[in-house]
C-alpha cells in the first residue's frame, strides 16, 4: 500500500546499511570482514590473567579478494 512521506534527513548510512522509503519485498546489506589478532586478544572477564612469553602473530595474506559477494 503505498504511503506518503514527509521531509527525510539522513545523517549517515552505514557501508553495510540500507535505507528504503516505500515499499520493498526483501532487503538483504551484505559486509564481510577480515580481523588479525594475537593469542588472548578477545578474551573478556573479571580476573583473567594472560601470559604470552615472545607471542607474535605472522600475516601472510596475499589474496586480494577472499570471498565475493553476488548481487
Amino acid at each position: 500500500m503505498p504511503a506518503k512521506v514527509g521531509f527525510v534527513k539522513i545523517i549517515t548510512v552505514s557501508s553495510a546499511g540500507v535505507f528504503n522509503i516505500g515499499d520493498v519485498f526483501s532487503m538483504t546489506p551484505h559486509a564481510s570482514s577480515k580481523t588479525f589478532a594475537g593469542g588472548g586478544s578477545f578474551n573478556t572477564g573479571n580476573g583473567i590473567r594472560i601470559h604470552l612469553d615472545k607471542a607474535e602473530t605472522y600475516i601472510n595474506d596475499k589474496e586480494v579478494i577472499d570471498q565475493s559477494f553476488n548481487e
